[in-house]
């Protein structure tokens, strides 16, 4: 039995969910179309190219957590999920998650995505374990704040420490998939790294360190 740690968006997900979500609180009239998709555009650049700001990103993408209440955010989430994110399943991601299945292993998504979102579609793919950046609250419902650090980069291997003491997990032949040079931190912490539908960045290191490159989409 192995630790299975798998990337979400671009990895199980053939695009990215809290883009996504972004565009779909755009598409409602949630927000102001004109300024919060050229922002969310703006961050998913510097993602790519590993620049982004994780705590300038985060303040911005919770804020409509704060500001719409929470039965308004769950009608919302449930209509995104069904209908944007169903699509977005990459065909070979059921495989890969039965193959580990079989085998006994533990499966965890971990992702930068906060958990409001990934929730409900980790459950979809049937991964009992999630470690996401965690929105916080106050009494009414979300503060618009996270409790640090943010599931990105390096602060995924912290939020995963955290996660093996509770539940005692050994890192011994531990999996790691991820399609983002933003998860090196993560591959090089797994004892079998895979780079999955790479950006130019992470395929040209997995091919140098000979990490297996695999396709979900095809």
């Amino acid at each position: 039995m192995a630790l299975i740690l798998l990337d979400l968006d671009n990895t199980l997900l053939a695009d990215d969910s809290d883009y996504l979500w972004g565009q779909h609180l755009c598409d409602l009239g949630v927000v102001n179309r004109s300024d919060y998709e050229i922002r969310n555009q703006v961050f998913y650049d510097d993602y790519l190219t590993g620049n982004m700001d994780i705590h300038a990103f985060l303040s911005f993408a919770l804020k409509p957590l704060k500001q719409l209440p929470l039965s308004k955010l769950l009608s919302l989430r449930t209509d995104f999920v069904a209908n944007q994110i169903a699509a977005i399943i990459a065909p070979g991601a059921a495989s890969l998650i039965e193959k580990h299945r079989i085998r006994g292993d533990t499966l965890v998504v971990i992702t930068a995505t906060n958990r409001f979102i990934t929730a409900p579609i980790v459950s979809k793919l049937g991964i009992h374990h999630l470690i996401a950046t965690e929105p916080t609250f106050s009494a009414t419902g979300f503060d618009g704040n996270y409790t640090p650090p943010a599931c990105f980069q390096a602060g995924k291997l912290e939020r995963l420490a955290s996660w093996l003491k509770t539940y005692r997990i050994d890192q011994e032949g531990s999996y790691a998939y991820s399609d983002s040079h933003n998860d090196l931190p993560l591959l090089e912490w797994a004892d079998y790294p895979h780079a999955v539908d790479p950006d130019e960045k992470l395929r040209t290191i997995a091919l140098s360190r000979q990490w297996p490159v695999i396709s979900l989409r095809e």
